[in-house]
């Protein structure tokens, strides 16, 4: 697989991976679905909390190799704001 289709592979789990992440933090955050209103007692918590682990554990590994696969980049544009 070539570079840019990685990265893009890359990409678009991280924005799975977050978009996982965050919702189901939202749906676990105390008293936020209660406080607009919805129904919570049939909230399956302990499943939404098995995917927002999971979730943000695969976002913390894409982050990893997304930052491996840009590191020339980063390393280049540091060097360019703050010199060599």
């Amino acid at each position: 697989m070539d570079k840019a289709k990685l990265n893009y592979t890359v990409d678009l789990g991280l924005i799975v991976s977050f978009l996982a992440a965050f919702i189901t933090g939202l749906i676990k955050f105390p008293g936020l679905l209660r406080s607009v209103g919805i129904e919570t007692s049939g909230i399956p918590y302990r499943e939404i909390s098995r995917v927002h682990d999971w979730s943000g554990l695969a976002m913390g590994m894409l982050v990893v190799v997304h930052i491996v696969l840009n590191w020339n980049w980063l390393v280049a544009m540091t060097k360019r704001y703050f010199g060599k």
